[in-house]
């Protein structure tokens, strides 16, 4: 490997994380709760943890912030379906 493409890829490694350092700030404390609800009452220290994932995942959680950030879907499961059908009488 040359050294023009060793630091070209440091360089580009280095300019990803410092984006992702600032998005994540940013999504911790405004982004989180317009993808999840329960997130907005999220703890200080919740935001704190979400932080290193949300700098290296940051395309992605950018890319769902612009297409309308919905919260996510209700699970469907055996379970739930069973919970939402009327008591049996017998």
């Amino acid at each position: 490997m040359s050294l023009v493409l060793a630091t070209a890829l440091v360089l580009m490694l280095k300019t990803y994380a410092a984006v992702g350092l600032l998005f994540a700030i940013g999504f911790a404390r405004w982004g989180a709760g317009r993808l999840d609800p329960v997130a907005r009452d999220g703890s200080l220290g919740f935001r704190l943890l979400i932080v290193p994932a949300a700098a290296a995942l940051w395309p992605y959680l950018a890319l769902r912030l612009v297409r309308g950030g919905e919260a996510p879907p209700e699970e469907r499961n055996a379970h739930r379906t069973a919970a939402r059908r009327p008591p049996h009488r017998s």
